[in-house]
């Protein structure tokens, strides 16, 4: 595929306004191809000019140009001579996908059912038709689809069957090409309504019992009336809101307007614990928002993905905290989706939150944690900037004035420029043109009677991104109360420069814990003074009652332990010691994730086995005191699971999986059964017979990937040897089995037989990279380069590889993260080893 620049985009817009697309698609060609009709009816501001669409096809059938044959070269065709009124005309045979892109047709092995839907971001809409494929060439879509007799079809439009295996679907509002939607298939149907709109949940027949229909159309409708509420412009795309869960779904969904498309793992087939379901009702809430920031107004180039994505992010967390059950979303913000973000940030690749784009292919090198976690907390900052009340005139005098149309930025600043009367000029100079995280911490000079004589908050900002911010924050000041930590007094302030004083604090006793960074209001590192950090290794995190700023503080451990400011010995007894206190399953799940990242990576080799025996240990004690049937129970028995070594756990596991030695209230299902499988193939105790055991017991799509991945986790040199070629020397595996497979190539305990594949990938990774797509390529980048093998041997062969001129550009970026993720692991084992 031939990636579109920037200024190709900016030439085309400037000559094209699109009036409509009529899409016909033919899926009863059979298992390979479909048959593919576009009509595009375009104008062309400057007559004679000449221009190119968009299609990839291993067959075109026929291409005219106001009634002439035109030519295609790769995924192009060429259009010269174009008149004031054009109409585009191809029939061609495209291809169905097994790797999520375009149209994605996949069998179910419980049934054998065949089932179909479209992914068409960023830049593959020209896999399923002929088009202009870029964000502001909007056009209405008038969509036909001729399906085998017996499937249901769904789009944007609402749809109805006019004959046996033929649908037809009315025409949409203006929508870019990336929204396009199409879903065919023998899909499971439930519908409810919500006012005047239709809303439609879809699934595939073997998960119709997992569809819990009553709690999704209950957020659905909970969305919907915070949103009506909020942006006081109804929904633009009904009169239908149809939801899809999809098998093999590259994302966690895609907001396709009126036809939201869902990763199907979001149907819980096994007991999962409350947060779950808040991740999923959150997601749902994300894809929501898109149905006006985004779709009813649209990015006018990927410039602004990120902004599209924040806004999405930030008013999910904030739709579930305001309108749903799910009030502690906040704190999963804080303890789930920043984490990974302030590592995007802290990366030799990091960027500025909003930055030019020039061609596609940049585009979804920088779709990450950036365009997500920080953008939306750059977005919660702006908000406690302007204030909520404002922001959310602003938005709503955008949404209004920009009505299916396309926009920027500067279009979303300007509105809330006029409603909060504040220059937001320097406040996006310093927030979205810089990159880097600032580390924001506490200052405090004590006087002879304990009370405080100073009290600053210190800014600063890594040498080479040296940006200091403007901050809206607060400062939490607690006390002990018994064995609890106790809210004194919450100050907020604008910090700024290099040092912020907070002069109301002089003379007031001394608190037990100052927390920067309360409310977590900004996107910023924090520190502790040096009493707090005491109160933090003495257990602070458990004394406090609100999970929030005990978020905060497991996020500045981990911080911390990162940057080798903290022994990772001191946060492992942080984790053993707190995490049995912590109420929040959130946190739970992200700290005991973290301990395992210590011990395999950042930790002294000499003590993995014995920290890893620990923590076994530690959450096998606390699953038996946790509440039977309960979220933490659960919770600790995976990690349990994970991490067991020695004869006696691996025993009770075992018994697990034959019934036996059970924890009262655990259930030990599909989902708790495979981790365990997973966690004995790596040890060697289950083998391939036992894999294959468990794959006929869970015949279903999820089991072949986790079997998939079990049996790449053996520690055979055979097994590592089938993973590889599966991975490397064929492209036959779908998208979800080749990351299963990925994942479990590499583990701690299987080093020996690993390491001649470190070289290896190496070696071929730049093969992999001329040769697969870009989501491929990826993700092969990701899970298999050698994280394990921390060694400065490891940084001198990526050393060498990036000496290269041309790599590229994605494997350069993966190189240059990975390596950065290595030095900062021998940094922490350095660190650990002197802390003996």
């Amino acid at each position: 595929m031939t990636s579109l620049t920037r200024s190709e985009a900016m030439e085309r817009q400037r000559l094209l306004s699109v009036r409509s697309y009529a899409v016909d698609l033919d899926l009863t060609c059979g298992p390979e191809v479909f048959g593919s009709r576009s009509e595009v009816q375009f104008t062309c501001a400057v007559p004679g000019a000449g221009t190119f669409a968009e299609l990839i096809a291993p067959s075109v059938h026929s291409a005219t140009l106001n009634g002439c044959t035109v030519t295609t070269e790769a995924s192009r065709i060429r259009l010269t001579g174009l008149a004031a009124d054009n109409t585009l005309t191809v029939q061609a045979d495209c291809a169905y996908s097994h790797l999520g892109e375009g149209l994605h047709r996949f069998t179910d092995p419980v049934d054998g059912e065949v089932y179909t839907y479209s992914q068409t971001f960023l830049y593959d809409a020209q896999r399923v038709f002929a088009c202009f494929d870029q964000p502001d060439l909007k056009a209405p879509l008038t969509l036909r689809v001729t399906a085998p007799d017996g499937w249901t079809v769904l789009s944007n439009g609402a749809g109805r069957q006019t004959a046996a295996g033929r649908w037809e679907f009315s025409t949409t509002q203006p929508l870019a090409t990336y929204f396009m939607a199409v879903v065919a298939g023998p899909y499971h149907s439930e519908t409810a309504r919500h006012g005047d709109i239709k809303l439609g949940l879809h699934c595939r027949r073997s998960l119709v019992e997992h569809l819990d229909a009553d709690e999704l159309f209950e957020v659905t409708r909970q969305c919907f009336d915070y949103y009506h509420r909020t942006f006081a412009v109804p929904y633009a795309f009904g009169p239908t809101y149809d939801q899809v869960f999809v098998p093999e779904f590259n994302a966690g969904a895609m907001e396709n307007a009126g036809c939201v498309a869902f990763r199907d793992e979001y149907l819980f087939r096994s007991k999962v614990p409350d947060a779950a379901r808040s991740e999923r009702a959150m997601v749902l809430a994300h894809e929501m928002a898109h149905m006006w920031f985004g779709d009813l107004v649209t990015l006018r180039w990927w410039d602004d993905i990120w902004l599209n994505e924040s806004f999405a992010t930030y008013m999910g967390y904030l739709t579930l905290a305001e309108a749903t059950r799910f009030a502690s979303a906040w704190t999963e913000f804080a303890g789930r989706e920043k984490p990974p973000g302030y590592l995007a940030d802290q990366q030799p690749t990091t960027h500025p939150v909003s930055m030019v784009v020039l061609d596609t292919d940049s585009a979804l090198l920088n779709f990450d944690g950036i365009s997500y976690a920080k953008g939306a907390s750059v977005l919660k900052q702006l908000v406690a900037w302007v204030g909520f009340d404002a922001f959310v005139a602003g938005v709503r005098a955008y949404f209004a004035e920009h009505a299916h149309g396309n926009c920027s930025l500067t279009d979303l600043l300007a509105a809330l420029q006029r409603t909060s009367g504040r220059d937001l000029a320097d406040w996006s100079a310093q927030w979205l043109q810089t990159a880097g995280v600032n580390t924001l911490r506490g200052a405090v000079t004590l006087d002879q009677d304990g009370r405080y004589a100073d009290v600053a908050v210190e800014q600063s900002a890594p040498a080479e991104h040296p940006a200091l911010r403007s901050h809206r924050v607060a400062v939490g000041l607690y006390d002990r109360e018994g064995n609890r930590l106790v809210l004194r007094d919450r100050i907020e302030l604008d910090v700024t420069g290099s040092r912020t004083d907070v002069p109301s604090l002089r003379g007031a006793p001394a608190a037990e814990l100052l927390l920067v960074n309360h409310d977590d209001l900004t996107w910023a590192k924090v520190r502790l003074d040096e009493a707090s950090r005491r109160a933090l290794l003495d257990g602070a995190i458990t004394r406090l009652d609100d999970s929030l700023p005990r978020a905060l503080l497991w996020t500045a451990a981990w911080d911390m332990t990162r940057d080798a400011e903290l022994a990772p010995g001191d946060y492992l007894r942080l984790v053993v010691d707190g995490v049995g206190v912590e109420s929040d399953v959130t946190l739970v799940k992200g700290v005991l994730g973290q301990a395992r990242q210590v011990i395999d990576l950042f930790g002294d080799p000499a003590r993995r086995d014995d920290r890893l025996l620990a923590l076994a240990r530690r959450c096998r004690d606390l699953m038996a005191a946790a509440e039977p049937g309960g979220d933490l129970q659960l919770a600790f028995a995976r990690a349990y699971a994970g991490s067991v070594s020695d004869a006696g756990d691996v025993a009770a596991v075992r018994g697990w999986l034959a019934g036996t030695g059970i924890p009262s209230g655990l259930t030990v299902d599909a989902d708790l059964r495979w981790p365990i499988v997973s966690r004995l193939a790596v040890l060697g105790v289950v083998g391939a017979g036992g894999i294959a055991a468990e794959n006929d017991r869970d015949a279903t799509s999820a089991g072949a990937e986790r079997a998939a991945a079990a049996r790449a986790s053996l520690p055979s040199a055979a097994a590592k040897a089938a993973a590889w070629a599966a991975l490397l020397d064929s492209d036959r595996l779908s998208n979800h089995l080749l990351y299963a497979t990925a994942s479990g190539f590499w583990h701690r305990e299987q080093l020996v037989v690993g390491r001649p594949y470190a070289d290896r990938y190496f070696a071929e990774l730049p093969r992999v990279w001329r040769e697969r797509t870009a989501q491929t390529a990826r993700a092969l980048s990701h899970l298999l380069f050698p994280t394990l093998l921390v060694e400065q041997s490891t940084v001198a062969s990526c050393d060498r590889l990036l000496a290269l001129t041309d790599l590229a550009p994605g494997l350069r970026r993966n190189l240059l993260e990975r390596r950065a993720d290595l030095v900062r692991a021998l940094r922490g084992a350095a660190c650990d080893v002197a802390g003996r």
